[in-house]
């Protein structure tokens, strides 16, 4: 089954109070499912990999076995990818969670978007934030 993700992180401050966002669709983009989690003080860079982390687990539990991840951090996605380095300990603790949750898909892309392409997942990480039910 394959999935498509849009995911974003939020902190309001850097760092501040800080959410995830992650819309969930299938190929005809219908949406499978709408996810939003608070995370305490965080950075805006913990925040987008936790988002990244919600999209996996939730895309492996709705049966997924392919992945297409849309993310307006082109940090997230270049570290991801291998073509930053990772300098920060609790990132590198992130992005390795990240790759053992991504050995369980047969693929698994990240794409850098236009915040403007990702206004849905920033839409449930301000709801999360605001307190407001997904």
């Amino acid at each position: 089954m394959k999935v498509k993700a849009f995911i974003d992180g939020a902190s309001r401050g850097n760092p501040g109070p800080a959410s995830t966002g992650v819309q969930l669709l299938d190929d005809s983009g219908a949406v499978l499912k709408e996810h939003g989690r608070t995370l305490g003080v965080q950075t805006n860079n913990v925040a987008e990999y936790e988002a990244l982390l919600d999209a996996l687990r939730l895309a492996k539990d709705l049966g997924a076995t392919e992945l297409l991840v849309h993310s307006d951090s082109l940090l997230l996605v270049k570290q991801v990818q291998g073509e930053y380095r990772v300098k920060n300990a609790g990132l590198a603790l992130l992005k390795a969670k990240a790759a053992a949750l991504i050995r369980e898909f047969s693929v698994v892309k990240l794409v850098h978007v236009r915040r403007e392409l990702n206004k849905d997942a920033d839409r449930l990480a301000n709801m999360a934030l605001d307190g407001t039910p997904i």
